[in-house]
């Protein structure tokens, strides 16, 4: 009756997803469709894909799809972005912006890459001393 013991390997099977491919590793996500208001802490690492207006403090790293939206301030520890922000945006370590990306505000980062087709404006502050 229950033969097969086929095993799925669901891990990685998102390109898309995964911050980290580690088993234990936790990702709070924020699914489309979803607006959350206010400040919103973690220690653990954000898959926004949604919109989120006030703060953002992650202890890890933020990770935003192309409709992810943030209207407000971000400290993080690294960043990875397609989405839209708008407002002070502080990356203790590598912040990157891949092609749909679009910050409009201020930008603190110890390291930033920028791909082809995104966009910043405003206050672009990048090096050690602008992030501690």
């Amino acid at each position: 009756m229950f033969k097969s013991k086929k095993v799925k390997n669901v891990i990685g099977s998102n390109p898309a997803a995964p911050i980290s491919e580690a088993p234990n590793q936790v990702c709070n996500n924020i699914a489309p469709g979803t607006h959350i208001e206010g400040k919103f802490i973690t220690s653990e690492d954000i898959r926004l894909d949604g919109r989120v207006t006030g703060e953002i403090l992650c202890h890890k790293k933020l990770v935003m799809g192309e409709h992810g939206h943030m209207n407000g301030d971000v400290v993080c520890q690294d960043s990875s972005i397609k989405g839209k922000i708008f407002g002070t945006f502080k990356v203790k370590g590598l912040l990157h912006l891949l092609a749909t990306a679009k910050l409009e505000g201020k930008i603190m980062a110890k390291k930033m890459v920028v791909d082809e087709g995104a966009s910043y404006s405003g206050e672009c502050l990048i090096g050690e001393q602008h992030v501690k």
